[in-house]
This record gives structure tokens, C-alpha cells and sequence, in this order.
């Protein structure tokens, strides 16, 4: 009986230490600004990407990724929380207090929402920050909940968010060959410290290093990891190494573009060297809305950052992880299935073995075997968006629509009132040029009905012509 006992505990033992050990480490890379064809394995021709370009080699770049705003903050919270960041009045990105009111946007993530690194590390895992935050903690929102107090072990970010930081030192070349040193965000000191000043065209590198570091503490202690990554320098305005310096707004984008690489590399490599990390690692590595203008390129799609077009929405993704995308399918792309920063949640968490926070119900759907190309099935809901309160006109757009929604291969767009739709066929029209609506009267009726009704849903913020009094 003793023996049967020993050896039923030395299979639980086992069994429970080989579940443990499948748990993946998860980094999430989320690049600011960039647009859908910057990566040169995703068609740029300006710029090369080799070390992000070599990751794609060994894992799945896919083609109908999208993040559910067009623009920084909202898109960081549903990429956190798995949904729609309107749900908590995040709208647009965090100013500063006035303006937050102004534009009815909250001042900062509610702690309470169901953050993927919460839900890690309440499982074992250990879990960081390193990088752009900008979910609370910015300009003189000096109150807001720490970085910590979502489900991170530890931090390390910019000028928008609270705690330890990095902040940029900027060098620009006069014509007459000195440089023109400087500082900015300087005032964000107050914001939390220790902060470290580093030059703006090394600052990716930084925030790499920690994460190697905390990698290398975390591997010691045997626990799985989750790290967000999440690089700035790639937002305006744009300071790469004087060398590399470019009289043009793009050529300074395309400089910085090559140094995020780069300084990305050492952090790839420390996984991809070490055996035990290469096999159950999965690095995910996409953009948190389209590019700027002047800045980078959303390939052959319409539009820019901002904008609900595709070339605001739509971003590049790719996943690697060897030990877990069958060998078949690695290098390869996904051309066909249609999913969302919101699906990434519960995906990531369902290969992690974890449960959802009880009572939550996500905006996203399980597409983990999707992610890690065991099918191609695309979520089966529609997706819907809403633009920022504060940009009914950007750059070189003007009265833009404010929602639109993405239904197999239709996509609509139109008012708060419905008028005004436009229909796109995706398949045979990519870049948005012929509205169809006039030929599918009836797809434009239920399209139209249903971004309303969920709209309806969530609260208003201002862009709403019937804000405050609609809700």
C-alpha cells in the first residue's frame, strides 16, 4: 500500500512538473507608430529589418492582424485586458487632466480591469514591463496606480507612466558639424524614479537590457516569464545616431526603424541561443496602431495612425516560438484568418494553462491554436471600432467616419448616426477605393445596425455629437 502510495505521488510529481515546464514564456513586443509594411519582410524596401525579419523565418507572419484603435492608449488597453478599451472610457491617448475631460477620456486604466500579466502572475509567472506605457501617469496625472499595480513584478518605462524610468537624451547635428544636445520630458522626473537618462536613438537598447536581466533573474528562480517590450523611439519625433541623421522626416523614420532592430537583436538572441528558452518561448512582435505621416508606411492599405481605414488598424504580426508552431508551417504566412489585439488575451492565456479572472467576460476570442499555426480559423464575431474623440480630422483627412466594423471580408464605415456608409469588399479591394455600398444595400443595413448598437453599448466619450447627455 505504501509502495502504491510512493509511486501514485511520484506520478503526480511528475506529471504536475511536466505541465509546469509547458507553460511558455511569453514576450510581447509592441512597437510604436509603425505601420503594417515597415518590417522588410513585409514589404519595405527602404529599410532593412534582418534581426525582426530572421524571427519571422522561423515562426508566422500574419496578414489580417488587427489592434482595435488606431491610435497609442486604447490600443495598449485591449492588447492588455482582452477588451474593447472603450469599456473603460480610454478612447484616446491620455493627456493631461483638462484635456482627459475635455475629450471625456479617463486619466487612467482602472486597476481592476483584467490584465493578461495579472492573471500570469497570479498562475507563477514572473512578470515585467519595459517600455512605453501610457495607460495612466502621464504629464500631471502624478496620482496614478504604479505599473506594478496591474500585474507586474517590476518596471521600467518612459515619460508615460509611473515608476522607474528612462527618459531621452537627444543629439542633433548642426550644419557646421557640432551637435546640439538636449533634453526632453524632463519634468516627467516627478512622475517616479530612479530615472536613468539615456540618448533617444539607444533607449530600445535599454529597455531590452532589462528585460534580458529579468529574464536572466527568472530563469534562476524556475518560473515561466510574461514581458512586455514595448519600444518608443519609433514615435515622432525622431532622433536616430547623428551619423544616420537624414534631412527628411521619412529618412530619420527609416534610421530609427534600423536602430530598433538592431537593439532588438540582443534580446532575440539571449532566447534563440539558449536551448531550454528557444523551446518554450513565444515572442509576439506587432505595432499598437498605423504609422504617422512622414513616419512609416502601411504598405497598400489606405490611411495613417488615427484613422479607421486599414492602414490606421491593420498591423503587422509575427510570432515565433519553434517549440511550439509545428516545423511545417514555420516561415510561413497567414494570409486568411482575421483577428485582433483583443484575441490575443485569453489565446495567450489558454496556452498558458491559465484560467480567465472569474466573472470576466472578454471582447476577444481563444485563437491560440490560430497563434501558434495549428489552424486558421479567424474569430467568429465581428470587429468593431470607434474613432478618436479628437480626430474627425488628421493630416491629410478630413470629416473621417467615426466607427466601422470588420465582418468576414466586409468592412464598413460610417457616422455615429449611421450615415454616410462606406462598404468595402477586403478581397478585391484592400486599399479601400470602391465603395460598394449601393450594390449590397442589405450588408450595408446590417453593418451599419450592428457598429451602432455596439457603440451604443459602451460609454460615450466626446467626439460623440450627443455627448454627455447620450449615456
Amino acid at each position: 500500500m505504501k509502495l502504491r502510495l510512493v509511486l501514485f505521488l511520484f506520478t503526480v510529481t511528475i506529471a504536475c512538473s511536466s505541465y509546469a515546464a509547458e507553460q511558455p514564456n511569453i514576450v510581447l513586443v509592441f512597437i510604436d507608430d509603425m505601420g503594417w509594411g515597415d518590417f522588410s519582410c513585409f514589404g519595405n524596401t527602404e529599410a532593412a529589418t534582418p534581426h525582426i525579419d530572421a524571427m519571422a523565418e522561423e515562426g508566422i507572419r500574419f496578414h489580417q492582424f488587427y489592434v482595435n484603435s488606431p491610435i497609442c492608449s486604447p490600443s495598449r488597453v485591449a492588447i492588455s485586458t482582452g477588451q474593447y478599451p472603450q469599456r473603460y472610457r480610454i478612447s484616446s491617448f491620455l493627456n493631461n487632466r483638462k484635456d482627459n475631460a475635455r475629450r471625456g477620456v479617463a486619466n487612467w486604466l482602472d486597476p481592476a480591469a483584467p490584465m493578461l500579466a495579472r492573471s500570469l502572475q497570479q498562475a507563477g509567472y514572473a512578470t515585467a514591463h519595459c517600455g512605453k506605457w501610457h495607460m495612466g501617469g502621464q504629464r500631471d496625472v502624478n496620482d496614478a496606480p504604479p505599473i506594478t499595480a496591474y500585474g507586474f513584478d517590476t518596471s521600467l518605462t518612459n515619460f508615460e507612466g509611473m515608476g522607474a524610468k528612462l527618459l531621452p537624451l537627444t543629439e542633433v547635428p548642426n550644419k557646421d558639424g557640432s551637435v546640439k544636445k538636449g533634453k526632453i520630458w524632463g519634468n516627467a522626473v516627478n512622475l517616479g524614479e530612479p530615472v536613468k537618462w539615456m540618448l533617444r536613438s539607444e533607449i530600445t537598447g535599454g529597455f531590452a537590457d532589462k528585460a534580458i536581466e529579468f529574464i536572466n533573474q527568472t530563469q534562476a528562480s524556475g518560473k515561466p516569464f510574461y514581458i512586455n517590450v514595448w519600444p518608443d523611439d519609433v514615435h515622432a519625433p525622431y532622433f536616430p545616431d547623428v551619423e544616420n541623421w537624414s534631412d527628411n522626416p521619412h529618412g530619420l523614420y527609416l534610421s530609427v526603424l534600423e536602430e530598433m532592430d538592431k537593439q532588438l537583436a540582443n534580446l532575440f538572441d539571449r532566447i534563440r541561443s539558449d536551448e531550454a528558452l528557444r523551446d518554450n518561448t513565444l515572442i509576439l512582435i506587432c505595432s499598437d496602431n498605423g504609422p504617422e505621416q512622414n513616419g512609416g508606411s502601411a504598405g497598400p492599405f489606405r490611411g495613417l495612425k488615427a484613422t479607421l481605414f486599414e492602414g490606421g488598424i491593420r498591423s503587422p504580426l509575427i510570432v515565433w516560438g519553434p517549440g511550439w508552431i509545428p516545423a511545417d508551417r514555420q516561415g510561413k504566412i497567414n494570409r486568411s484568418s482575421v483577428f485582433a489585439a483583443i484575441d490575443l488575451v485569453p489565446s495567450l492565456l489558454d496556452l498558458a494553462g491559465v484560467s480567465a479572472p472569474e466573472d470576466t467576460q472578454f471582447d476577444g476570442e481563444n485563437l491560440a491554436e490560430t497563434l501558434i499555426g495549428k489552424a486558421d480559423a479567424s474569430r467568429s464575431a465581428a470587429l468593431f471600432f470607434r474613432r478618436p474623440p479628437d480626430r474627425k480630422q488628421f493630416r491629410r483627412f478630413e470629416n473621417l467616419p467615426d466607427l466601422a466594423v470588420r465582418e468576414d471580408h466586409w468592412k464598413l464605415l460610417c457616422d455615429y448616426s449611421g450615415d454616410r456608409p462606406k462598404l468595402f469588399n477586403l478581397t478585391t479591394d484592400p486599399s479601400e477605393s470602391k465603395n460598394v455600398s449601393d450594390q449590397h444595400p442589405e450588408v450595408t443595413k446590417r453593418l451599419v445596425a450592428a457598429v451602432l448598437q455596439w457603440n451604443r453599448s459602451l460609454p460615450a466619450d466626446a467626439g460623440d455629437p450627443d455627448f454627455p447627455t447620450s449615456r
